[in-house]
């Protein structure tokens, strides 16, 4: 357990530097020394959680996150979460391998974010209406509160579906995707979009433990270390973020994402 600590605080660290998450490097560093795949997709969900609910508490206390937003979505994410999970308990290791580098290869797709200009009509926003999907948000930067609406729901939250899918898949966040669509379907402010995604992430990842958990390959012994050692990482990452310049974090960023797809990939390649 001490050696599973000491791991996952540097995991967490970088993972928060990164951008990557921590769930999305513990994964391949868990294989490399020597768990199933399927087992270390398991036991990265823990850490999710823990890190997600760290953050998330402190962004609805400023009411950032739009809680009726993130439960209308999460009823989305959710189901996508346990059909993913439950695809990975079926499918046969060696695809985990793979599709795992290919997640990994997304993460060099850096989407530009940009403001966006509503284009809501009544047809667009009458279910969020009726769902009471709205919020504001006293901006600090611009001095200012900010009233918003959810537009295009259900196709919003056929998006997180998919960022679900992946998630229980593959034991991940995936809350870059969920707050892309955020961002560019239902148009949330970036803020509303960041600190709910982060809210979701972590009922989302809870979602997916349960097929794990009843599929006996959630590894108890290894949930408590790795959550605490992710969460502590992360943590010290967010304080030290600031003091890098984005040459380095860009550096280290590529460097990593690189190694660990050679080592997934070659972990698939020599199971084929």
């Amino acid at each position: 357990m001490i050696s599973l600590l000491l791991v996952s605080l540097p995991v967490g660290f970088v993972g928060s530097l990164t951008g990557l998450g921590g769930a999305s490097i513990l994964v391949p560093i868990l294989v490399f020394l020597g768990l199933p795949i399927k087992e270390a997709i398991a036991s990265a969900l823990v850490s999710v959680i823990a890190t997600s609910s760290g953050s998330a508490s402190a962004y609805v206390k400023d009411k950032l996150a739009n809680v009726k937003i993130a439960m209308y979505l999460e009823m989305f994410t959710s189901v996508g979460a346990i059909i993913g999970a439950t695809i990975t308990t079926l499918i046969a290791p060696v695809y985990l391998y793979f599709f795992f580098a290919v997640f990994l290869m997304t993460s060099f797709l850096k989407l530009r974010h940009r403001p966006i200009a509503s284009s809501a009509t009544p047809a667009h926003i009458r279910l969020s209406r009726w769902l009471q999907l709205e919020g504001s948000y006293f901006d600090e930067a611009k001095r200012e509160t900010v009233d918003y609406t959810a537009e295009r729901p259900l196709l919003g939250g056929l998006g997180m579906m998919v960022a679900g899918l992946a998630a229980g898949m593959l034991g991940i966040g995936a809350g870059a995707f969920k707050v892309t669509v955020q961002e560019n379907i239902l148009r949330l402010p970036p803020k509303v979009a960041s600190t709910t995604s982060n809210f979701i992430v972590g009922m989302t990842a809870l979602a997916g433990i349960s097929v794990y958990f009843f599929s006996g390959l959630l590894n108890v012994t290894l949930m408590a270390p790795l959550a605490v050692g992710t969460t502590l990482g992360a943590i010290a990452g967010g304080r030290v973020l600031n003091r890098l310049n984005d040459h380095t974090l860009r550096l280290l960023f590529y460097c990593i994402v690189v190694l660990l797809i050679v080592q997934m990939l070659y972990k698939g390649v020599r199971l084929l």
